[in-house]
């Protein structure tokens, strides 16, 4: 049956293409009145160890891709309604204000917002009106999964066997191509807020990190990596770049909001691969999407454990410290150690920084440190302009031996990473340009440098760059 007038609750899906719960809508019903709601507690609470829930670069993001996403629908004759509020009071008033007989929207699965979704289920439920869910993150469809999502595999090797070569990529839906029915009731669209709107300072880090929100630059950005600069063809090679735009796809903050489809990118890549050319590289792309079903199902599967210092695991005994001091020069860039601070430094200063680099951070402050890894684990869903919860969370369980790794002591040697990824220097003297004049070989022992070589190289030990954290120096023989 036709319903009248429904309401598609847009969360972490900003886009038009590939949008199952706004084609269905649009299916269903006469009427479609788009909606989403920056929820306060989203934007204003913190972390449990008081970090911002959203950091200021990510909050930009967001109102970029809701901006993108409001002109997108603007030119088909709709609108999105946006409001400021408690999600669940503001979407049951809307639902009654314009007589919606129900909310579409795509299903989240992790703690918070299940919560959510759960109430607004209730209320609605109250006034005689649904909730109704659809699938928008994954690559692959559950349903079409050869295991029950209790039964995925607990190793990521394993999971790929099983599920690459039998199991179909489904095709994206298409972006919606005919204007909206206009609507019979008055709804106010509400004003987009700024930064400032908020109680934030505003920010352009576009220059600094590249990424700019909202489906079309999204969608730009996938026809620029495959189609126009063909980067794709050697992703595998540069995918552990550090510095500039080309190294990576860098879909991630895209994926992460919504604004893209990995679904789009795959069938993408395939398109690529039948007409231009497949290699190594292009498979590779793919098997990073791979990773991010992977730890969405772990996240489906483990839930709130993925937020417990044990872990999947549910380790007892873990001895991890929560010392603040030695925390904050970690998340400063003030260790001492080149590379830990410029890779914190650039997610400091532009909400973003490289996979690689988020691993060798992370084993730095769990292994190397002994701190919890919670703490990590929360600032960089403060900070990350591309925080996903189950990817974050997961690589989180991953480095610091509480996930489903096969292997019990992952350790990432710093300066072994350093002469890999960064031999010249050229990204460490870029975050930390005070040690410009070093050369790339020093970098690496620099609290070795007598007080003569420091002064040469404008070096100024506890004043313009800090003593090494790590006293004795000692650091892991791994990796």
């Amino acid at each position: 049956m036709v319903k009248e007038r429904v309401i598609v609750w847009f969360r972490q899906d900003l886009r038009l293409h590939d949008n199952e719960a706004l084609c269905e809508a649009i299916r269903q019903a006469k009427e479609v009145i788009p909606v989403y709601v920056l929820d306060e507690r989203q934007i204003y609470e913190k972390t449990s160890f008081g970090f911002a829930k959203t950091g200021l670069f990510r909050l930009k993001f967001l109102l970029e891709s809701l901006s993108d996403l409001r002109k997108n629908l603007n030119i088909l004759g709709s609108d999105l309604i946006i409001r400021i509020g408690l999600t669940e009071k503001i979407l049951i008033g809307l639902a009654e204000q314009t007589k919606a007989s129900a909310i579409f929207c795509n299903r989240e699965r992790t703690d918070e917002e299940v919560k959510i979704q759960d109430n607004l289920e209730k209320l609605l439920w109250q006034e005689g009106r649904e909730l109704i869910y659809y699938r928008g993150k994954m690559l692959y469809h559950t349903a079409d999964l050869p295991f029950p999502v209790s039964h995925t595999p607990d190793v990521f090797t394993q999971f790929r066997k099983e599920v690459e070569r039998i199991v179909p990529v489904r095709k994206p839906f298409p972006a919606p191509s005919k204007m909206f029915h206009p609507l019979s009731v008055q709804v106010e669209p509400g004003d987009l807020p700024s930064l400032n709107n908020l109680g934030f300072e505003e920010v352009d880090n576009l220059k600094l990190s590249g990424f700019q929100g909202g489906e079309t630059a999204a969608l730009s950005r996938l026809n620029e990596y495959l189609w126009i600069n063909e980067r794709i063809l050697t992703y595998k090679e540069t995918r552990n770049g550090l510095l500039g735009r080309e190294f990576s796809s860098r879909f991630s903050p895209w994926l992460a909001m919504g604004c893209i489809s990995p679904k789009k990118i795959y069938h993408e890549i395939r398109r690529f691969e039948k007409e231009r050319k497949s290699n190594e590289s292009t498979y590779w792309l793919i098997f990073e999407l791979l990773w991010r079903d992977f730890f969405r199902l772990m996240g489906k599967k483990y839930k709130n454990k993925i937020f417990h210092l044990g872990g999947p695991r549910e380790l007892k005994n873990i001895k991890f410290k929560n010392d603040f001091l030695v925390f904050q020069k970690w998340a400063d860039g003030e260790t001492g150690v080149p590379f830990i601070d410029a890779n914190m430094k650039e997610l400091n200063q532009t909400g973003f920084m490289s996979n690689r680099g988020r691993q060798v951070v992370a084993s730095f402050l769990t292994k190397e440190l002994k701190i919890n890894w919670l703490m990590g684990a929360e600032y960089f869903e403060s900070y990350l302009i591309d925080y996903d919860v189950c990817s974050n969370y997961g690589n989180w369980n991953y480095i610091a031996g509480v996930g489903s790794d096969p292997r019990e002591d992952r350790i990432f040697n710093v300066q072994t990473q350093s002469q890999k990824y960064d031999a010249e220097g050229s990204y460490v003297k870029h975050w930390l340009p005070q040690l410009k004049n070093l050369p790339p070989e020093k970098l690496i022992g620099i609290h070795l440098l007598s007080d003569e070589e420091l002064l040469h190289y404008g070096v100024d030990l506890g004043n313009n760059y800090p003593f090494n954290i790590i006293k004795n120096n000692s650091f892991s023989k791994k990796f």
